[in-house]
């Protein structure tokens, strides 16, 4: 009997990807595959000429870019020297996640696929292309696309005799088990594990705790938008970066939501547990210290501020022991339900506790070993950085708005991240932060007479902040900057810091002041107004143009 293997390999910047993953992941388990789900940069890549049957499920961000988690894997698949019949043994298929509202529309899952071909691999199926636009979202595709693909697999590789599909009615075992400590043990400390001198270059997983400097509010109070410049100081980190490169951090949930779900779930925030995995081979999550709390799984782990997905309904559903509440949640997790999911959870951006609060009989019930098969893990967010090394030595800046905004529910929608920052004060004591660097998608011209236009509405502003510090430091002067706000006197940011600059000589500064007029003027305004002088830079200077919005 051949061995019924299947691995599932993922790209995925949002999480969309890795949801998709699982899923497929747990319908392989309803149909007796030894199955692994992974992130392509975390498999050996040069294990993939000995694997039989690979799924690869890949996200394209940006301008058809792959996701952070599979940049090794691509610049290793496409290496010149790889022998074309090296994957003849491997049947695979490939799905992609999308949008088709951007030019290179799948772009990634497009190029593996063919990529995946011309190394000799087999494809059991085309590649399917999710779309976010499509009124039901990536799953009108991805639906009848798994169902065609267990058609073939299941062709290729039969069930064993005597087994059945497990129904969909039976729940899976979870992906790991809680094991709760005895009341006496010793605690483990709530805060994060790694010293603040990391071991190596701050990562993801081992990422510097900096500790925040200032934290000031640079729009006027009256102003609709708390906008704040905030710096951090990474002294001792060894964290370097030039203008463009992006501060990822990794926020946490509030205090009171923390309190809430462990009162909605029965859970004592301060019990201590291990984690142990159901399957051997497993790999526990690298973020979670062992031992750990409740409270600090709910506080560093758990995203119950993300809006929920499909799956959440789906495996709630399967605890649920309210007849009305079981059949809204299988509603939601079925493909017909899909309009109507949409409309409670992602239209009104209905958080995973709210979601919760909703369903109080199942929600009290919910098992705790589920609470990681239940809820993604918060993920790190990415702020360009304002400022930069050569005018501010062991410094991060950045200039955050406060997300805040209404939708048809009572409760004003508010960012977790910008949320966190924003209520942390460093007058009030050492504040620490989570954080690590990472290459932006920005460079700008070595040469220092290459004239530089930067077009930076809002908040846009921050990376040319920290190219105008870096490339007034080095006495580079062809600096022209279109800036575009509401009102001058209310969010017109460093203000001061520009005007100083074109004193010098250092700067030339555009500004547009949409409201300070009767009619409304935009940054596209001033450039048009100023053509010339555009095109002579464009035309003679051989100027480099940047857009942040």
């Amino acid at each position: 009997m051949v061995e019924r293997k299947l691995l599932i390999l993922f790209g995925s910047q949002t999480g969309t990807a890795q949801d998709t993953a699982e899923r497929i992941g747990r319908e392989a388990k309803r149909r007796h595959f030894q199955c692994r789900v992974e992130a392509l940069d975390s498999y050996e890549v040069a294990n993939l000429i000995n694997e039989l049957l690979v799924v690869f499920v890949c996200a394209t961000t940006g301008q058809g870019d792959p996701p952070d988690n599979m940049k090794t894997f691509w610049r290793f698949l496409f290496r010149k020297n790889l022998p074309p019949g090296s994957l003849c043994q491997l049947d695979y298929a490939v799905l992609g996640l999308g949008d088709s509202s951007y030019p290179k529309f799948n772009f990634v899952a497009k190029k593996l696929h063919k990529r995946v071909l011309q190394l000799g691999g087999n494809p059991l199926l085309p590649v399917a292309l999710g779309d976010d636009q499509h009124d039901l979202g990536p799953d009108a595709v991805i639906d009848p696309w798994l169902l065609a693909l267990w058609d073939k697999i299941l062709a290729l590789y039969p069930l064993p005799p005597g087994l059945e599909i497990i129904s969909p009615d039976v729940r899976l075992p979870p992906k790991y088990t809680l094991h709760y400590l005895d009341e006496d043990s010793p605690h483990p400390n709530g805060g994060p594990l790694q010293p603040t001198v990391p071991r190596a270059v701050a990562s993801e997983l081992h990422p510097f705790t900096a500790r925040m400097v200032s934290n000031h509010r640079v729009t006027a109070e009256s102003h609709f938008q708390d906008v704040r410049l905030i710096e951090f100081d990474v002294t001792g980190s060894g964290i370097t970066f030039s203008a463009g490169d992006v501060v990822m951090i990794r926020p946490q949930n509030c205090p009171e939501d923390v309190e809430q779900f462990c009162q909605l779930l029965r859970l004592d925030p301060d019990r201590c547990f291990v984690l142990k995995p159901t399957e051997p081979g497993t790999s526990l999550p690298a973020l979670l210290p062992q031992p750990c709390t409740i409270r600090y799984l709910v506080t560093h782990y758990l995203d119950i501020s993300c809006v929920p997905r499909r799956s959440f309904f789906e495996l709630l559903s399967y605890f649920s022991t309210n007849e009305l509440e079981r059949e809204k949640l299988q509603e939601f997790s079925s493909a017909q339900g899909q309009e109507e999911l949409y409309s409670y959870c992602n239209r009104p951006r209905r958080t995973t506790l709210e979601a919760l609060w909703d369903f109080p009989h199942t929600t009290c019930v919910v098992p705790p070993d589920y609470l990681l098969d239940l809820i993604p893990r918060i993920r790190p967010r990415a702020f360009s950085i304002a400022s930069s090394l050569l005018a501010h030595p062991d410094r991060i800046q950045i200039l955050m708005a406060v997300v805040r905004y209404k939708t048809r529910l009572s409760k004003p929608r508010r960012g977790l991240c910008s949320t966190w920052l924003a209520s942390l004060n460093p007058e009030q004591g050492d504040v620490r932060v989570p954080l690590w660097v990472k290459k932006g998608g920005m460079k700008f011209p070595a040469d220092p007479d290459t004239p530089v236009i930067m077009i930076g509405p809002g908040t846009g502003v921050a990376p040319f902040r920290a190219a105008i510090q870096e490339r007034v430091a080095q006495g580079h002067r062809g600096n022209c900057l279109f800036f575009g706000c509401c009102q001058k006197s209310k969010d017109f940011y460093c203000q001061a810091e520009w005007e100083e600059l074109v004193t010098k000589g250092f700067l030339t500064l555009f500004t547009a002041f949409s409201r300070d007029q009767e009619e409304k003027v935009y940054v596209q305004h001033r450039i048009r107004e100023n053509q010339r002088l555009v095109w002579e830079l464009l035309s003679s200077g051989n100027a480099h143009i940047y857009l942040a919005g």
